[in-house]
């Protein structure tokens, strides 16, 4: 049974991998800028290989990311949907619950755009 305590964490989460995911894109464009740096400068091969597999990396934390986002979401929606069903449709959980859900679809637009 869906409660408004439980949409509250799921809401939080998909709040959570939101930041998350800004973040892993953010760590990408820098480590990116550091390699394209590198390469300018002439930098040792090892260390230039080795920055290559630190954006490499940080490369694939984002699909990750996204799948656990994604996965946080359909639940929010499905005990979203429970409780609405159960005759909360008003409150300050379900409003937060219905603009987050909201916010990550017009991410997950942008980003397939």
């Amino acid at each position: 049974m869906a409660t408004l305590r439980n949409l509250k964490i799921k809401t939080g989460t998909c709040k959570r991998l939101v930041k998350e995911l800004h973040s892993y894109e953010k760590e990408v464009e820098r480590e990116a800028a550091k390699t394209a740096d590198m390469k300018e400068k002439g930098a040792d091969s090892y260390d230039l290989k080795q920055q290559e597999n630190v954006l490499a990396e940080s490369r694939m934390m984002i699909p990750d990311c996204r799948k656990r986002l994604e996965a946080a979401l359909a639940d929010l929606k499905g005990t979203l949907s429970e409780l609405e069903e159960s005759d909360h449709k008003d409150g300050q959980e379900i409003e937060d619950g219905r603009s987050t859900i909201t916010e990550i679809e017009q991410l997950f637009q942008a980003t397939d755009a």
